[in-house]
């Protein structure tokens, strides 16, 4: 990532391209610096609490309504969003699939986005989509908004270019993004090809899962949190705007770069991470603990304690439990879990879950350690075992994940994926 960026988490930013182009004491003069317009973009009710309230002042060189013009319907028809009403004949199950292949023509990022799941409802603020995305083209005159979801980017394969309103950021394998609800990003790429995932967040936006005993650090600290200085594009050059809008698409020609903000202020802004600097917890003494502690961000529901997203990393660390069953447990459970692989191998899954791959184990399916795992966690000495060269996360839901089409007829499904559990026959003697 640059280091041109600022440091923090939910604070209250601002930054100019030039001296002097951010107005002092007041957010709308009469006139603002060097002929720029004001304008602000709310992220929360006008009404909601401070400690939620949402908004940056953007100090631009065209007001944003100059960035639209007459649109035209237009249709990504692998980017779904919920409620989708699409039917298949696949039943229900536990499900894993292969990495998504490159595509050979020319793909740009939002072009080879490819949802796997959805569920709630993006018109009703509730819910998500997973997707995973393959590229391998700049978005060069074109920019994208997405109006029905926050949008948290996972990279996997290849580096991204987030060139937002507010400035860049460049995250690569190993570091994640989160882009508001409504932000306009151009996305290049730093290789030839990428690959990674999206989660689409149709309801209140990420923040930090509070701590409880933990006290005041480790997991994710603020501190680590990363948001863009400001830079823009005085471009006169032809740009297609592409609005996402309650699932549709719809986009917009403009003889300009939208992406013209010279200075802004607030706390409506993207942000970036480098998981590495995740500080995990847990058990120094026996048992697994919930995967809860590895919670990264988490994006609640009216439920308290019941998240609509929670984004859970499984990254490198030492595993030291006594007389303990070191891997997850088996276990069925009321939220929904999308997994995904960065890099490396899965404690509990060592083969058939490969970096790019995806598994869904929905609400109340029953999932654990495949045979070798068991076997393996069973009989080996517990020594300290520093677990090394891993990155694994979870999108996890309240709300059960459908399958999509597309993830339910491609030839990536691992149709034999049940089958990993085959061999853990019964070994009750009723005997100690």
């Amino acid at each position: 990532m640059s280091n041109k960026l600022m440091p923090g988490f939910g604070n209250d930013f601002e930054s100019e391209a030039l001296p002097d182009a951010l107005p002092q004491g007041r957010n709308s003069p009469q006139q603002c610096p060097y002929g720029l317009y004001a304008e602000q973009i709310s992220g929360s009710p006008f009404t909601a609490p401070r400690a939620t309230n949402e908004r940056s002042w953007l100090y631009r060189i065209r007001p944003s309504v100059r960035h639209s013009g007459r649109f035209t319907k237009t249709d990504y028809a692998l980017w779904k969003t919920a409620p989708t009403g699409e039917r298949h004949d696949l039943p229900l199950g536990q499900y894993r699939w292969n990495p998504i292949d490159i595509p050979d023509a020319d793909t740009d990022f939002v072009a080879g986005m490819r949802t796997i799941t959805s569920t709630g409802d993006c018109t009703q603020h509730m819910g998500m989509a997973t997707h995973i995305y393959v590229c391998n083209r700049d978005m060069d005159k074109s920019v994208f908004l997405n109006a029905d979801a926050e949008m948290l980017f996972v990279p996997q394969l290849g580096g991204l270019i987030l060139h937002t309103e507010l400035g860049q950021m460049t995250i690569e394998p190993g570091h994640i993004a989160v882009l508001p609800r409504g932000m306009m990003v151009k996305v290049q790429l730093a290789d030839d090809a990428a690959r990674g995932y999206v989660c689409e967040n149709y309801g209140a936006k990420f923040t930090l899962p509070d701590r409880g005993p933990i006290g005041a650090n480790c997991l994710a600290n603020p501190r680590d949190f990363k948001t863009p200085i400001a830079a823009y594009e005085d471009s006169d050059e032809p740009h297609e705007l592409i609005v996402k809008w309650c699932g549709g698409f719809h986009t917009t020609s403009l003889d300009h770069s939208p992406l013209d903000v010279v200075a802004w202020h607030g706390n409506y802004v993207p942000y970036c991470y480098d998981l590495a600097t995740f500080s995990p917890v847990g058990a120094i003494s026996f048992d697994h603990p919930d995967p809860s502690i590895f919670t990264v961000l988490t994006a609640p529901s009216e439920t308290a304690g019941t998240a609509n997203i929670d984004f859970v990393i499984f990254p490198e660390r030492w595993s030291v439990a006594e007389n303990t069953f070191r891997p997850p447990w088996y276990h069925r459970n009321i939220m929904s879990e999308f997994m995904g692989l960065i890099k490396g191998k899965y404690d509990a899954k060592e083969e058939g879950f490969l970096p790019g791959g995806i598994s869904l184990h929905n609400m109340m399916l029953p999932h654990g350690p495949d045979m070798d795992a068991f076997e393996k966690a069973s009989t080996s000495e517990l020594k300290p075992v520093k677990m090394t060269d891993t990155m694994a996360f979870m999108f996890e839901s309240r709300l059960p994940q459908h399958v999509t089409c597309f993830a339910a007829e491609t030839s990536m499904l691992q149709t034999d994926y049940i089958d990993c559990w085959q061999g853990l026959e019964k070994k009750f003697t009723g005997k100690k």
